[in-house]
């Protein structure tokens, strides 16, 4: 009797890998819709909480880092935040509740916008905003 050699296969079994795959598709497609999506709590700003029937301090920060105080048509230069604590005090010593409000140049570092926002909560200046410009 003669026998025929036997010849390797050559060729790779895919049905099983197939198999995995649809397998692991359906976990995926049952999982997916149960996953809870992130969700963020974002600040509104869509109304105010009172009218301003005063006029703002404004509190400038020019592209250089130096502070201003505007007040109407009066404008003073300071040194640092604790000057700017200072003016601002004595600004609010006859209207407490009169708001005031940060307008920074866009090159100014944020640290040095927010440093001048943390030094005005600590004195107790009761309504800090920024100031921006619409589009």
């Amino acid at each position: 009797m003669s026998r025929r050699p036997r010849r390797s296969m050559s060729q790779m079994n895919v049905v099983p890998y197939i198999d995995v795959m649809l397998v692991l598709l359906v976990i995926f497609m049952v999982a997916a819709p149960m996953m809870q999506q992130g969700v963020v709590n974002l600040p509104t700003v869509g109304k105010a909480d009172r009218e301003a029937n005063v006029t703002p301090l404004r509190v400038e920060i020019g592209a250089d880092g130096l502070f201003k105080l505007v007040d109407k048509s009066d404008t003073r230069p300071l040194a640092d935040a604790k000057a700017l604590v200072a003016a601002v005090q004595e600004k609010l010593t006859a209207q407490p509740e009169r708001p005031v409000v940060i307008a920074a140049d866009k090159s100014v570092r944020y640290e040095l916008v927010i440093n001048a926002m943390d030094a005005l909560k600590k004195a107790n200046v009761a309504r800090v905003g920024l100031l921006v410009q619409p589009k």
